[in-house]
């Protein structure tokens, strides 16, 4: 059984986690690239009733993009993105919110077909410990 718990930037909202994951998928979707401003959505999915939140659930906002699916929870603080209890009974948690240590690695890439052009090979590139300095 899995345990982890996430917060937004501002720590005004808190949850919890306990149960099986269900699935975590990189999705490169056009919704998820710009709601997460990168190449990709990184949402786990657990059931909806090994979730819980802690504090601030009724400082959440929400947005729905009209005529489908998608739905974004947010601080309206510090505006982080937080996970989405569904219809479906599918929590959809966003692996950026996590503060506890998360040791599964995704499933898939799903909507790979909708990648950006410079989404490749990314692990051939250099890598820096904390920002380059760019003088």
């Amino acid at each position: 059984m899995d345990s982890f718990r996430g917060s937004c930037l501002c720590q005004s909202v808190t949850y919890e986690a306990t149960g099986e994951v269900q699935g975590f998928y990189l999705c490169h979707c056009s919704h998820c690239r710009k709601i997460s401003g990168s190449a990709h959505g990184a949402n786990i999915f657990i059931k909806v009733q090994s979730f819980n939140w802690l504090t601030g659930e009724d400082k959440i906002s929400h947005y729905n993009l009209q005529n489908t699916r998608f739905e974004k929870a947010f601080c309206p603080n510090c505006s982080s993105t937080l996970p989405v209890l569904r219809g479906n009974g599918h929590a959809v948690i966003p692996a950026g919110s996590l503060d506890s240590d998360f040791s599964i690695k995704p499933n898939a890439h799903i909507h790979y077909a909708s990648r950006m052009g410079w989404d490749h090979d990314l692990e051939k590139i250099k890598t820096f410990q904390e920002l380059p300095d760019n003088d």
